[in-house]
């Protein structure tokens, strides 16, 4: 381990170079989701819809570490935008289900360019990045789970 004076350094801070990559990356990811009209959190509701077809707001909440104070907001510009439908369970009102609709459906052929040309932007391998990806991901496990100690 460093010395303490050197811990303070920006650059050795891990959380600073997550925080300043991830930056970069949306750098990269704007003039895709500026041509299809969408954000990069509604991308990735629309990313999980495109698998699922269908999900609650729970369960989106949970997949995409968001709460319902912000995804509400959001699906509702989506839905007006007709990329979502919103409907409340019958059984229990505080359930709402979120469906893709045909409109959301049809920007994914439009989106399907997008991972492929990240990749190819970074000067990386597919390999290289699936890596890196995993790390992250264990990382990430890593953090949630002594978080909740």
């Amino acid at each position: 381990m460093k010395y303490d004076d050197e811990l303070v350094k920006l650059e050795d801070h891990l959380c600073f170079s997550l925080y300043a990559c991830s930056r970069a990356i949306f750098r990269l990811y704007r003039p895709f989701l500026d041509e299809l009209n969408v954000t990069y959190p509604q991308y990735l509701v629309l990313l999980v819809l495109w698998e699922r077809k269908q999900s609650t707001v729970k369960e989106l909440g949970e997949l995409l570490g968001l709460d319902s104070g912000t995804l509400t907001p959001m699906l509702k510009r989506m839905e007006a935008a007709g990329l979502v439908e919103r409907k409340r369970s019958a059984e229990d009102e505080r359930v709402v289900t979120i469906t893709i609709t045909v409109e959301g459906n049809l920007l994914k052929e439009k989106a399907v360019c997008i991972p492929r040309s990240l990749l190819e932007s970074t000067g990386m391998t597919e390999e290289e990045v699936i890596t890196i990806n995993n790390v992250i991901k264990k990382l990430l496990q890593k953090v949630n789970a002594a978080s909740m100690k």
